[in-house]
């Protein structure tokens, strides 16, 4: 089973990140949880962009990388949560040996040098999502697909931005377990590399 890198929110490393990754341990996977906020968590995603903001996005990719780098010439798959989704898609696009992109509630911008060997990517997101509008994802999904990515995208009427985490307002508990029984399986689709 493929090993998986899921990075948190801009709410940090709250419980339910521990919990998505506990669901993918009892399925075989090996799971690791960076957190780029060095133990910060927010209380409204007002405070959660604060802690964002202070920290950097530069700063935040580059705690990211250090994570993943010891990892990565394995083959890793890339996870994350809004914020986390996005630093998700920015390592895996970078990421030559990387065998899968899952986006929970957030997508990032594309470089237009973007490109991937059918890289498979999943994506799981609320419809209307306030941060991820249609126009947006619909453009995205086209930018995927022209830098070679394999995408499906998962949309769930009437849900919260951040749908799967039960200790915030925006959960819907049928929408999640939906997520991650799709995500499961998409998870165990993905191989071994040929020379494992």
């Amino acid at each position: 089973m493929p090993t998986v890198v899921m990075f948190h929110s801009a709410y940090g490393p709250r419980p339910a990140v521990e919990e998505a990754a506990g669901r993918l341990r009892e399925a075989g996977h090996e799971v690791h949880t960076p957190d780029l906020y060095g133990g910060r968590t927010a209380g409204t995603v007002e405070e959660g962009m604060a802690i964002k903001d202070e920290i950097g996005r530069d700063e935040l990719l580059r705690r990211a990388v250090a994570a993943t780098a010891p990892l990565s010439e394995r083959g890793v798959v890339y996870a994350g949560f809004s914020l986390g989704g996005a630093i998700a898609q920015n390592l895996a696009l970078a990421d030559t040996r990387a065998r899968g992109l899952l986006l929970l509630h957030g997508t990032s911008d594309i470089p237009e040098d973007a490109a991937v060997d059918d890289l498979p990517v999943q994506l799981h997101v609320a419809d209307p999502d306030p941060f991820e509008p249609h126009d947006w994802l619909n453009a995205w999904y086209l930018r995927m697909r022209r830098a070679g990515a394999d995408v499906e995208v998962h949309r769930y009427p009437g849900a919260g931005h951040l749908f799967t985490d039960p200790g915030l307002p925006d959960h819907d508990k049928d929408a999640a377990e939906r997520t991650w029984r799709t995500a499961l399986a998409f998870l165990a689709e993905l191989e071994e590399p040929a020379d494992r």
